[in-house]
């Protein structure tokens, strides 16, 4: 099935290039034609023209307040992934908890990680923080982030993969420090559309078409088994789901580390992978865990859960 057929040919030579696809392959179609959809909502939104806003999420194509450096501002939920991209690998483990209340010395005084990948829910810089950003996910304080035990989940020679938004930067290298770690090296993953294109978001000065992963290591020795100059700094791939990064980053960690013990901390049900542990309320897409269950049915809020501008350290 192509655009062609569609566009230029009739509804039966469109239903005939259908009737030879797998399921498999007509699924991949239609994620083709959704991003075509959402690639023309925002052309016509930089321009000025107006259009039928059912047919993409314009909350997520509108500029950012000053000081925005969100990266997730298009993408939509991961709730809308089809199943069989994020069921359960058999050899995985997932840890549905609030990670700002999980009892970490429970893991940590059983195992300690080769490496361990964070994807932080960064609180974002402005007071109106979801202006132009469609979140799907609530946000920690620089002061959650810095009390997880992290160090103590590693001896030295651990590496800490840690993905930054622009205005967390210089927080997270002070960070590498305070937890005793120093920056060896960071990833950057150029974000693509279907058609291979910049997928570009907006920033306050500048377009934004990539994210960036540091990389920093505990003491001065390495993982056992580590290899070196594997793979590439650079990561070519299409963006997924709202905040999911791509696949290629456990594929060039695995290759650093060969059979490590890998951690990932604020994981999703979409990163779920053989041989990784994965910590975060959202592992399992059956809604929060149970701590955070029983907060917001007291009338409470999610601990340490926060909407607003990232002045509350």
């Amino acid at each position: 099935m192509t655009v062609s057929a569609l566009v230029e040919g009739t509804e039966e030579a469109a239903a005939a290039a259908w009737e030879g696809l797998s399921e498999a392959e007509l699924r991949e179609e239609v994620r083709k034609y959704e991003e075509a959809i959402r690639e023309v909502g925002r052309d016509l939104l930089e321009r000025g023209v107006r259009f039928d806003a059912s047919l993409v999420d314009t909350r997520a194509l509108q500029p950012g307040g000053a000081g925005t450096a969100n990266e997730d501002e298009v993408l939509g939920s991961v709730d809308d992934l089809d199943p069989s991209e994020w069921e359960v690998p058999s050899q995985c483990v997932p840890i549905h908890t609030n990670v700002t209340l999980y009892d970490w010395k429970k893991l940590y005084s059983v195992e300690q990680f080769d490496v361990i990948m964070m994807d932080p829910p960064w609180q974002l810089a402005t007071h109106n923080p979801t202006r132009g950003v469609a979140l799907g996910y609530s946000q920690l304080t620089d002061r959650h982030i810095t009390s997880l035990p992290v160090n103590k989940l590693q001896r030295d020679g651990g590496f800490l993969f840690v993905w930054v938004i622009n205005a967390k930067y210089k927080f997270t290298l002070d960070l590498f420090k305070e937890w005793g770690y120093e920056m060896v090296d960071e990833i950057v993953w150029v974000k693509l559309t279907v058609n291979r294109r910049l997928a570009k978001s907006h920033g306050f000065y500048l377009q934004h078409a990539k994210e960036v992963c540091l990389v920093a290591r505990k003491g001065k020795a390495d993982p056992e088994g580590t290899k070196k100059s594997v793979s590439s700094d650079i990561i070519f791939s299409e963006r997924r789901g709202q905040s999911q990064k791509p696949e290629e980053i456990y594929e060039i960690i695995e290759e650093l580390v060969p059979e490590g013990k890998y951690l990932e901390i604020f994981g999703r049900k979409n990163n779920l992978r053989d041989y990784w542990v994965t910590v975060g309320n959202e592992v399992t897409g059956t809604g929060m865990p149970p701590e955070d269950l029983e907060a917001t049915k007291e009338g409470g809020g999610i601990h340490g859960a926060v909407y607003g501008a990232s002045n509350k350290k």
